[in-house]
């Protein structure tokens, strides 16, 4: 009888505090609603990495019809020791109708009553950094007021 397979470790590597303005919007349409959604900057903590967010980056958040939101955020992070670092982060949030809505106007919810993963990939140069290329991450993203804590897990 075969072995099941084990599913990989996670291991908590840091977390990223991204500041970000209030959304830009193409409007609803057929296909949902565009939000262009700044990020303004930001702190990055934990036992792997430390550094701050770069202002400049965005998420362009798609709306999808069935409510389902797709992230899709590119943005900047800048090590301690100066290291510029490219992040790409692709994820679903899932919710209620009446969940979305306590979030779009910044209300406290319960991270339990709603779904929102991502999978960031990081592009690093050689050297001290180069491990966050050669690895694969997901992360826990939770809403805060003025923007969103990405808890940030390697897969091992």
């Amino acid at each position: 009888m075969p072995v099941p397979p084990l599913p990989p470790a996670l291991e908590h590597v840091f977390t990223i505090e991204v500041a970000i303005s209030p959304p830009l919007s193409n409007g609803a349409g057929e296909n949902g609603e565009r939000k262009h959604i700044p990020i303004t900057g930001g702190t990055v903590s934990g036992p792997l990495l430390r550094g701050r967010v770069l202002p400049g980056g965005y998420d362009w958040l798609w709306q999808r019809p069935d409510g389902v939101a797709e992230v899709n955020a590119h943005y900047s992070l800048e090590a301690e020791d100066g290291t510029l670092i490219y992040v790409r982060n692709f994820g679903l949030r899932v919710a209620l109708p009446e969940t979305r809505a306590a979030l779009r106007v910044g209300e406290p919810v319960d991270p339990g009553a709603y779904y929102f993963r991502a999978a960031p990939v990081f592009d690093a140069p050689d050297g001290r950094h180069q491990w966050l290329r050669e690895t694969l991450f997901v992360s826990r993203v939770t809403p805060q007021p003025g923007g969103v804590t990405v808890d940030v897990f390697r897969c091992l």
